[in-house]
């Protein structure tokens, strides 16, 4: 008798095992239809590790267009954008980062993102806020 696959199976899981969705899978997915902030972030974050900061910030900014509240996203963004040295808007991204994350009790990530606004500042010669 053959073992039968299912969603739940043991067998399914280990074929799942190491799997690491490619720039090219969430691009599929993406062209499917499923365009949602999840995705958006998951591809923003492949192409970040990649390198290419530009093509990151692009997704992140839909990420954030499809959940406002988003504050991982927003994070990443900043993140993306201050590697593509955009450094006002990276800063506007940190600046509404930590608005989300404060509404929304995430007290880390609004700590994170507020040292690398700051750090922003300093670099362009603004005043901190704090």
């Amino acid at each position: 008798m053959r073992a039968v696959c299912t969603p739940l199976t043991a067998c399914s899981l280990r074929f799942l095992e190491g799997f690491m969705p490619s720039i090219a899978d969430f691009e599929t997915m993406l062209a499917a239809g499923r365009d949602n902030a999840l995705l958006r972030f998951s591809l923003g974050n492949e192409y970040l590790k990649q390198g290419d900061a530009v093509k990151a910030a692009e997704h992140l900014r839909r990420a954030v267009e499809h959940d406002p509240k988003y504050s991982a996203a927003w994070k990443l963004l900043g993140r993306a954008l201050t590697d593509a040295e955009a450094w006002t808007d990276a800063l506007a991204a940190y600046q509404q980062g930590i608005a989300v994350a404060e509404a929304r009790g995430d007290k880390q990530a609004a700590k994170e993102m507020g040292v690398f606004a700051r750090r922003i500042q300093k670099q362009l010669g603004l005043e901190s806020e704090d």
